[in-house]
């Protein structure tokens, strides 16, 4: 398994039984249901649940090894002496799938031994289809056609996706006030291949909660599209080996990323 062809079909897989499996929960009063809490330290719902059951189920008949590294259940290991590790988010935006709000996806990164040796990111929509992927080298793709991000480069013309928390209310309302668009749509691996395709100019997690099963895969999407992706502080943002690890995000089509850094620092004002 060291192609595209392979990697896309294993992740097609995955996301056909996922949905099979969530497809009568998806609306429904159970699907939100707590079950317990999960590796990454947040509560795991039923549907979560449902949709990391499965994929790991299909993963056990496949006859390649894998290590996992799943947002609910952490790390597991099937097979012998696995070559790949899959960073997997089952459902991204489960408060939209279990609400019926069509905008919820699965999130998969393929990565040698090393987690930021990403050689494959799959990000699929489950409420409509629409299938983000890219190989490391290959360019991004959309339902197979190439993408890259905006050509916007004034910052005050940006439709950007802001993740604030009411302790980042000073970031959050800086950044708002430097754009022209704000959208914040509940999925972040869906925003950032977003960005990957245009759709937006930009996306900001200025609460630092983010994982490596947010961004993994999304990552590698928007570096093969052509954009940024860094850290709160402008560095290469860097997969840890450890679900509770936490950063802030930044993605961009790279024409206003420095100004966007600063104005999540709180530095930049309006008209500055």
């Amino acid at each position: 398994m060291q192609c595209t062809s392979d990697f896309l079909e294993l992740s097609e897989r995955i996301a056909d039984v996922v949905h099979e499996a969530i497809k009568d929960l998806v609306g429904t009063a159970d699907a939100g249901k707590v079950l317990y809490i999960g590796a990454d330290g947040t509560a795991t719902s039923l549907i979560d649940d449902i949709s990391e059951k499965a994929i790991f189920a299909l993963i056990e008949k496949e006859k390649t090894p894998f290590r996992i590294i799943s947002e609910e259940a952490g790390e597991n290991i099937f097979g012998t002496s696995p070559a790949y590790t899959l960073i997997i988010d089952p459902i991204d935006g489960t408060y939209n799938a279990c609400s019926g709000i069509p905008f919820y996806s699965l999130s998969i990164a393929i990565a040698r031994t090393d987690l930021n040796d990403l050689c494959f990111g799959y990000v699929k929509n489950l409420a409509n289809g629409d299938t983000f992927y890219a190989e490391a080298g290959e360019g991004a793709y959309l339902n197979g056609t190439k993408i890259k991000p905006s050509g916007n480069s004034e910052l005050s013309r940006f439709c950007m996706s802001i993740y604030g928390h009411r302790s980042n209310t000073k970031e959050t309302a800086i950044l708002s006030s430097n754009v022209r668009r704000v959208r914040n749509l509940g999925s972040v691996a869906l925003e950032l291949c977003y960005v990957a395709s245009g759709m937006i100019d930009a996306f900001a997690d200025v609460r630092g909660t983010m994982r490596m099963t947010d961004v993994a895969a999304g990552k590698l999407i928007i570096n093969e599209a052509g954009g940024i992706i860094t850290n709160g502080c402008g560095e290469s943002l860097k997969l840890e080996n450890k679900l509770i690890s936490k950063v802030r995000v930044i993605a961009s089509n790279g024409k206003a990323h420095e100004k966007i850094l600063k104005c999540s620092m709180g530095v930049i004002h309006d008209n500055q």
